[in-house]
């Protein structure tokens, strides 16, 4: 290697071998050949020695000769700075590269760790030496026998160390290693990093999730066709196969061959058979190709199926986690106590009866209430309801948001019936005022039909006893304020009223009949958001463009209310009109 780094050090001449600056050629040492012409010493002509000694042009010519000799001494200097300048970047490039070769040849790393593991059994052999020092220095000393006798058994007893050394050094070298494998070491916690939300991820993530479970839920979908009768010819086969085989005792063999089966057609799927065997014909779902560029809405749309999804999927899976820990935990004494029963008699019955019945029995009820119990439960969904136990059971038991609403509605009910007792005695004093303000309706400014000019029996409907909070945009007007209101929604019988919130005075409400909407309909604000939108668009002929209440958050709920009364008034107006 150091040869190597000499020949890429010295490729150019050595800087002895350099000419000098001042008659060094115009060309970098890089450019030259391994020769280089040496600048003759000018010889003076007698003519150059008549013109040196002219006084009328000596200046004149030494001058011009000073400048070209100190121009070309510059551009020498400079050319032989940059031949030095890429000597040592490709002395520089050269470097990096054995650099680099050295470093995937050694493996510094691999390297690293061997010293490691040798530096720790370096440290457990040292620990053991001291260990046997340490025993041999607490056993006692073996006495000397005297010099006149010696011991007949001394080459037995050297025999004997010799071959439990040897043992013990076989044993060591044959089963060390296994040895080692169940020492005790400390477990090396990890933390995992997370990744940013991502909304390509987390579509491609849902994605990953339908691909793993499409063979669990074509499994399932394949025993329901079963059960359902869907292939008569298929189910009567697989009923009276699998009967056979549980009154023989052949159940447990028969489904580890049909799970041999069905990896050996794995396999054949895996090396581009095309088997495709299913009882319910699959269809094929098209997949959209990811889209590179997405814009704000696109991704903000995404985000949302993909959220609704997972919200949906997590809904169902807490609801059976719910219902089956508050089946255990006796949430629901009467459906627990079932299950109760049901378990102390398997647990007699696998006491006193033998296997052999115990496995013949279930495996028959299993089969008849698989094949023909659940077909006729599902073909009558009354008969279902009223006998199958395992079904009712499951539909009985609560979740957690279920059990919150039965517990405030049991408070409920009891702060009423409390407050009704108390109420009793006061109620016919206060009757009469009761009746009095019961005939108008408030808002937070006043009464309603003060606040928008109408009659006292012109109160809002149930649904919006305190109104929809939500914007008016008036597209007629033209000064911003006017523009734009914050207020409140309601609708009556006849009318759909607007009150502001911004001024106290009336003149900044909005009263519409609803006789006179020429047209109502649902309305998205802003097309840049995804969704169809949040608000509610009415025509009338007292506007040139629709008024919109934007901004809605119940908008549908609304909608509904504002569009059945409409028809109801316009019914009813166009019947009185044709009497």
């Amino acid at each position: 290697m150091l040869k190597r780094l000499d020949r890429i050090r010295f490729r150019g001449h050595k800087r002895d071998d350099f000419p000098d600056l001042a008659e060094s050629p115009n060309a970098s040492d890089t450019e030259c050949g391994d020769e280089i012409p040496l600048k003759a010493p000018r010889t003076t002509s007698p003519r150059d020695s008549e013109e040196l000694r002219d006084p009328a042009g000596p200046g004149t010519l030494i001058m011009a000769t000073g400048v070209q000799d100190f121009n070309r001494t510059e551009s020498d200097r400079l050319n032989e700075i940059k031949g030095h300048l890429e000597i040592a970047l490709l002395e520089k490039h050269f470097l990096q590269e054995e650099l680099r070769k050295l470093r995937e040849e050694t493996n510094a790393e691999t390297l690293r760790q061997e010293l490691e593991r040798e530096r720790q059994r370096r440290l457990e052999l040292e620990q053991r030496v001291q260990e046997v020092l340490k025993t041999r220095s607490e056993e006692p000393p073996v006495q000397q026998p005297p010099k006149g006798q010696v011991p007949a058994n001394n080459g037995a007893d050297r025999w004997g160390q010799g071959l439990c050394a040897r043992l013990h050094k076989w044993f060591y070298l044959r089963f060390g290693e296994y040895v080692e494998d169940f020492r005790f070491q400390p477990e090396e916690s990890t933390v995992e990093a997370e990744e940013p939300l991502s909304a390509r991820r987390l579509t491609e993530n849902m994605r990953r999730l339908k691909r793993g479970a499409k063979p669990v839920t074509n499994f399932v979908k394949n025993l329901s066709a079963l059960s359902d009768w869907y292939s008569v010819y298929t189910s009567a086969i697989a009923f009276i196969v699998y009967m056979n085989a549980v009154w023989h005792g052949w159940a447990i063999p028969m489904f580890l061959f049909l799970a041999i089966l069905r990896l050996s057609l794995n396999f054949l799927i895996a090396r581009g058979w095309r088997i495709q065997w299913s009882i319910v014909p699959e269809v094929s779902e098209a997949v959209e190709p990811p889209k590179e560029d997405l814009t704000v809405s696109e991704k903000f749309q995404l985000v949302l199926d993909v959220a609704q999804k997972a919200q949906n999927l997590f809904g169902k899976m807490a609801d059976i986690l719910e219902k089956i820990r508050n089946l255990f935990m006796w949430v629901q004494p009467e459906t627990t106590q079932k299950l109760y029963v049901a378990l102390w008699a398997a647990f007699l019955a696998s006491c006193f009866f033998p296997y052999r019945l115990v496995g013949l029995a279930m495996g028959l009820y299993a089969g008849i209430k698989f094949f023909l119990i659940d077909f006729i439960f599902k073909r009558c969904p009354r008969l279902r309801a009223k006998y199958d136990t395992p079904y009712i059971i499951w539909k009985s038991l609560p979740t957690d948001p279920q059990l919150k609403e039965r517990t405030s509605a049991a408070v409920s009910r009891r702060l009423q019936a409390t407050s009704s007792r108390s109420c009793v005695s006061s109620a016919p004093a206060s009757l009469g005022r009761d009746d009095d303000s019961s005939r108008f309706h408030g808002t937070k400014k006043g009464n309603f039909h003060e606040i928008f000019n109408l009659t006292e029996n012109e109160r809002p409907l149930a649904v919006c006893e305190n109104g929809w909070r939500c914007c008016l945009i008036n597209r007629d007007r033209k000064m911003p304020t006017d523009y734009i209101r914050n207020g409140v929604l309601y609708v009556t019988e006849n009318y759909l009223c607007f009150e502001s919130s911004k001024s106290g005075s009336s003149k900044r409400n909005k009263v519409i009949r609803l006789v006179d909407i020429t047209d109502i309909q649902k309305y998205k604000v802003l097309s840049v958001l995804p969704g169809s939108g949040m608000g509610i668009a009415v025509s009338t002929p007292s506007t040139q463009k629709p008024l919109v209440f934007g901004a809605m958050v119940h908008r549908d709920e609304a909608f509904e209310a504002i569009f059945s009364q409409y028809v109801k008034i316009t019914s009813a107006a166009a019947v009185a009109g044709d009497s």
